[in-house]
């Protein structure tokens, strides 16, 4: 026979209430349910995983850049002045 220590946990009132309808179900304790689920849980936490594979992005070339990059805010800034331009003329 097991011995259990008595503590207090706090559980969802959703969780509780699913897990005291699977404890009349199964016609158990919802201590001995309780017990059940978490000793599942730390077993399965224990068992090794299966590596997962290494997420690789394809690199593509493109070339020399066509515009320096020293001026690519300026650049930036010059495409989204010319944009601003371009929608208020839409508006009229």
């Amino acid at each position: 026979m097991m011995s259990y220590m008595r503590t207090t946990v706090r559980i969802d009132d959703e969780l509780l209430r699913s897990l005291k309808e699977q404890a009349r179900n199964q016609n158990i304790s919802l201590t001995r349910l309780l017990d059940s689920t978490l000793r599942a849980g730390m077993q399965a936490s224990r068992e090794p995983r299966r590596p997962r594979r290494r997420y690789r992005e394809q690199t593509h070339a493109m070339g020399a850049p066509s515009v320096k990059l020293e001026k690519a805010l300026a650049l930036a800034a010059a495409l989204e002045d010319e944009e601003i331009l371009r929608k208020m003329k839409l508006r009229k």
